[in-house]
């Protein structure tokens, strides 16, 4: 059997991106942990994802044979993009934090997803995307864990689980913080936490693809 990974990247930062420089290590641990796998790759970044609009948006509340030409052109999309993630057996997403939220590129791709028939059964309301791996690697400019001023802000991490639960996806996460630490004057004391929090990210996802050993 061959596997399968879907690698997204979704940062608008191209070369300088933190996220796309880690979800590229996680991608080549993959890699190298599945021998012949194959990677599936989608730039939200560059080739965004059109949004949810009063055109488009029936096409997941109404039968085929009712859409009107935009809504059947979103519908395909939606069945495509469902499709990537049916056909992979584990799912890499690069989430940077833009404005203490998820940039509107995932948010697109989240709304994209929720279909019912195609990621959520009709008659039982479960997900249908569920036992895939979803490693999402976060990648925030400032500080939110507890106890500092902006714990809680990360608004990214916090929506993620809850916009994909209706499809069964449950992402497991990886987190860099402080990655303006190097560019920003203002945050340069906070070099050294920056630098253990990249270094701490790069380990977790170098070890991500690495087989579980039961502990007996």
């Amino acid at each position: 059997m061959t596997h399968r990974l879907l690698h997204i990247d979704s940062s608008i930062q191209g070369e300088q991106s933190v996220s796309r420089r880690l979800t590229a290590r996680a991608a080549a641990a993959w890699r190298a942990a599945h021998s012949g796998g194959e990677v599936v790759y989608r730039d939200l970044g560059s080739a965004p994802l059109p949004h949810i609009d009063a055109d488009t948006g029936l096409a997941r509340m109404l039968p085929p044979d009712a859409h009107t030409p935009a809504q059947a052109a979103s519908w395909a999309l939606t069945e495509e993009l469902v499709g990537e993630i049916r056909d992979a057996d584990a799912v890499l997403l690069g989430l940077p934090l833009y404005n203490f939220g998820a940039p509107s590129t995932v948010k697109a791709w989240v709304d994209h997803l929720i279909a019912p028939g195609l990621s959520v059964d009709l008659a039982t309301h479960t997900g249908l995307l569920g036992g895939r791996d979803l490693l999402v690697v976060v990648s925030r400019g400032g500080g939110y864990g507890a106890g500092t001023p902006k714990e809680g802000w990360d608004h990214a991490e916090q929506w993620l689980p809850h916009g994909l639960s209706l499809t069964g996806l449950e992402p497991r996460f990886v987190v860099a913080e402080l990655t303006m630490a190097n560019t920003n004057p203002a945050m340069a004391e906070l070099k050294p936490l920056a630098a253990e929090s990249l270094a701490a990210a790069e380990r977790a996802l170098d070890a991500a693809w690495e087989p579980q050993v039961a502990v007996v």
